[in-house]
C-alpha cells in the first residue's frame, strides 16, 4: 500500500532546542516508518522577517540539518530537502496569489497575531503576508495530505485546503489533494521563565547541543509556583514549568504522578524536583550532543544529504507543478507547433 505523504520542516533560524522535540521531532521519528515523509529546511520562509539578516538564514541550514540527524532522522527513510532550491515551491506561489485576495490573506488568524506580536504595523514585509500562500505551495507540491502543526497554525492549512478547492474547481478536476493538519495533544513546552514560547532568542530555551553547565543553569533558573514558599507548604502543578518538562521527558509516568501528589500536598521542595528534571535532561541531551558534535566533524556528509534530498524532492515537486499548470490550461511551449501563436 502507498503511504501516506507527510510535510514537516523547520525555519532556518537557529539550532533546535528541546522545545522543538517535544512539539515536532519526537513525532518525525515515528512517522518515518508509518509516512512518505518530507522535512523542509525553510530558508525562503526564514527570510520573511529575516531578509536584514541573510547570512543567519545560511549558516542555519547545517545547523539545523545536524538537529535532524543527531536526533536520529533517518535520511534513507526521511527526505530531508531544501526549500530555496525546489524552484517549484516558488512558481506555485506565485501562480496560488493569484486565487487568494490580500483581505483574505490579512484576515488569516495565524497571520494577524504574528504581525501584532512582531509589532509590523503597516510595515508588513510582503512575502511574510503572502506566506499563507507559500505554504500551500510547500504543502501541495509534496502532494501531502498529513501535516503537523501546532494548534495555532491550523489556520494555514485551513487557508491551504481553501486554495486547493479552488484551483481544482478552476481545473475541473481534482489535481490537488487537501491535507489533514495534525495538532500534538502536549501542546507547545513553554520557555523555563514561564513564557508560553521558548525560544533561542529569548534567552529561555534549552537547546538540543547543550552542554552539562547550560542544562544545570538553565533548570535552576527554571519557573516553579511563585507560591510554594516553604518546603512544608502545597505546592501548584499546573503553570509549574518544571512539571511541563517532566511530563515531556520523564517516562517513568507512575513516579511522576506520585511525585505530583506529593508536591500538592506539601513536603516537597522545588530543589528535588528540579534535580530528578536535570538528571532526565542530561541523560536525554547527552547522546544528541556528542552524535551532533561528530556529525559536525563531517559536514560534507551532511551536505550530500541534503543534497541528495533536495534532488529527490524537485523531482516530486516539479512533477506536481507540471500537473497544475497543465491542469490550469495554460500555455504549454514545448507543445508548440512552428508558427502557432
Amino acid at each position: 500500500m502507498t503511504k501516506p505523504v507527510i510535510l514537516t520542516g523547520d525555519r532556518t533560524t537557529g539550532p533546535l532546542h528541546i522545545g522543538h522535540y517535544a512539539g515536532s521531532l519526537s513525532n518525525r521519528l515515528r512517522y518515518q516508518d508509518s509516512h512518505e515523509q518530507f522535512l523542509l529546511l525553510a530558508d525562503t520562509q526564514a527570510l520573511t522577517d529575516n531578509a536584514h539578516d541573510p547570512d543567519k538564514v545560511r549558516r542555519n541550514v547545517i545547523e539545523v540539518a545536524l538537529d535532524y540527524l543527531a536526533v536520529g532522522i533517518d535520511p534513507e527513510r526521511t527526505t530531508i530537502c531544501l526549500q530555496s532550491h525546489l524552484p517549484a515551491l516558488a512558481e506555485l506561489s506565485m501562480l496560488y496569489l493569484n486565487f487568494v485576495t490580500v483581505a483574505r490573506l490579512e484576515r488569516n488568524p495565524t497571520i494577524k497575531d504574528e504581525i501584532r506580536a512582531r509589532g509590523f504595523g503597516r510595515n508588513i514585509p510582503a512575502g511574510f503576508l503572502c506566506y499563507p500562500a507559500a505554504q500551500a505551495a510547500d504543502i501541495t507540491a509534496f502532494k501531502a495530505t498529513v501535516v503537523p502543526v501546532g494548534e495555532d497554525q491550523a489556520p494555514l492549512i485551513e487557508q491551504t485546503n481553501e486554495l486547493v478547492r479552488r484551483i481544482n474547481a478552476t481545473a475541473g478536476a481534482v489535481v490537488l489533494p487537501e491535507a489533514c493538519a495534525v495538532i500534538p495533544k502536549s501542546g507547545r513546552l513553554p520557555g523555563i521563565d514561564g513564557k508560553a514560547k521558548m525560544s533561542k532568542s529569548g534567552g529561555n530555551a534549552i537547546s538540543l547541543s547543550a552542554s552539562p553547565d547550560e542544562i544545570r543553569s538553565a533548570v535552576r533558573a527554571m519557573f516553579t509556583d511563585p507560591n510554594h514558599l516553604r518546603v512544608e507548604d502545597p505546592g501548584q502543578v499546573e503553570g509549574n514549568v518544571v512539571f511541563n518538562y517532566l511530563d515531556a521527558f520523564d517516562e517513568a509516568k507512575d513516579d511522576l504522578a506520585d511525585l505530583k501528589a506529593h508536591y500538592q500536598r506539601g513536603g516537597l521542595g522545588d530543589g528535588k524536583i528540579k534535580a530528578r528534571l536535570e538528571d532526565i535532561l542530561q541523560a536525554f541531551i547527552a547522546p544528541i550532543r556528542e552524535q551532533r558534535a561528530h556529525l559536525s566533524e563531517h559536514r560534507d556528509h551532511v551536505l550530500n544529504v541534503i543534497r541528495n534530498g533536495t534532488e529527490r524532492a524537485r523531482e516530486r515537486t516539479d512533477a506536481t507543478k507540471r500537473e497544475v499548470v497543465s491542469a490550469l490550461g495554460l500555455f504549454q511551449l514545448r507543445e508548440c507547433n512552428h508558427g502557432e501563436a
